[in-house]
């Protein structure tokens, strides 16, 4: 390469990676909710509570975002949100200052249609014990390529978390700071650094493929709500008959995250989902199932199955996550056979998981 090129190339490659510091003032910052400049143990920021911060530039995809910030000890649920496509829709890191060492104390999560999903994405590659000092700065670090991320807390050598998969599609979009409640939370020394080849040291896991007997096909009704479902032991006719449907596709996991495509609202809390299993005879077949928040099970227009389990329905300890930590025996008939699910949802994740292990003499379609 001559000279010159070999100059350009580095100088060219050197600006791609530049990083950007960016002061906490409303030229570069869109405020909502309580900010205050201050200075604390020597360092200027700002004190945010009750809402968030949202940086103006939309072009933020892949690289670094680095900040320092204080946390309390007080129960809180205080982050940042990056590829910010609305305020109902990003992709969320949060801390719990309240649960410092414990395998909750940092959370990944994807937001669709302003729905948390917690109860869903847990475990490796979505939550992990850390550990960190109460009201002292603490350095923060994001490192995002594509469909991977590390998250850095204190340590910066070594990721505190690994995302093996972010679970929405890679979209530009600002990014924001994020404390909605009135607990005393700091932020200092904002940088992002733009590139699509941010370096990395995390050994990332590939996503699992799909359990055999995983149902993976869904239709998806609108919403209504559920004290529709409420009043008898069958399908209700009118109800069944006025829905509208939209297929969706469940994650490898199982996991059929009902807010891709559909609001929760105050009196529309609850969807149909369905399948059917054409049956080559009459017979009993094991289903393996999981869901969040509230379930009702139809075979046949017939309620067999109702469950809850959502956040401390079984004990003050009870989280609501989601696995395979129930199972029922439907009933088939020789031919077609339907089978309805009514989900219900507060909050913390809205969908189920359903796996039938023994397929024989089966074909399921949604």
């Amino acid at each position: 390469m001559k000279p010159f090129l070999l100059i350009l190339s580095l100088f060219v490659s050197h600006f791609s990676i530049a990083q950007t510091s960016v002061p906490f003032d409303s030229t570069k910052w869109t405020f909502a909710g309580e900010v205050t400049p201050v200075t604390f143990q020597g360092k200027a920021g700002i004190q945010l509570s009750g809402g968030q911060i949202v940086l103006k530039d939309s072009s933020f995809k892949n690289g670094i975002i680095e900040f320092d910030m204080t946390l309390s000890p007080e129960r809180n649920f205080i982050g940042f949100s990056f590829r910010t496509q609305d305020k109902a829709n990003f992709e969320y890191v949060y801390l719990r200052p309240h649960r410092v060492g414990n395998p909750d104390a940092i959370q990944y999560i994807p937001i669709y249609n302003n729905l948390d999903s917690w109860q869903f994405y847990y475990g490796d590659g979505y939550s992990t014990t850390v550990t960190y000092p109460l009201n002292e700065w603490v350095p923060i670090k994001l490192i995002v390529r594509d469909t991977q991320a590390e998250v850095y807390v204190g340590d910066l050598t070594k990721p505190a978390l690994l995302i093996h998969q972010l679970k929405r599609t890679p979209q530009a979009g600002p990014i924001c700071l994020i404390n909605g409640s009135p607990v005393l939370t700091r932020f200092a020394n904002f940088r992002y650094t733009k590139t699509d080849n941010p370096p990395m040291v995390g050994s990332f896991e590939p996503e699992a493929p799909a359990k055999p007997g995983t149902l993976l096909n869904w239709q998806v009704s609108n919403t209504f709500d559920e004290k529709l479902v409420q009043t008898d032991y069958t399908l209700p006719k009118a109800l069944a008959n006025s829905l509208t449907w939209s297929p969706l596709a469940a994650e490898n996991s199982g996991i059929l995250n009902v807010a891709r495509i559909r609001k929760l609202q105050e009196g529309n809390n609850t969807v149909f989902v369905k399948l059917t299993l054409f049956s080559d005879k009459a017979q009993i077949k094991k289903l393996d199932l999981g869901f969040s928040d509230r379930v009702r099970v139809y075979v046949n227009g017939q309620l067999t199955y109702s469950g809850a389990d959502e956040f401390l329905s079984r004990d003050y300890r009870f989280l609501g996550t989601v696995g395979y930590y129930d199972s029922l025996y439907l009933n088939l008939k020789k031919g077609q056979n339907e089978l309805w699910f009514a989900v219900s949802e507060n909050f913390g994740g809205w969908g189920i998981k359903a796996m039938i292990a023994d397929q024989t003499g089966l074909t399921v379609k949604p």
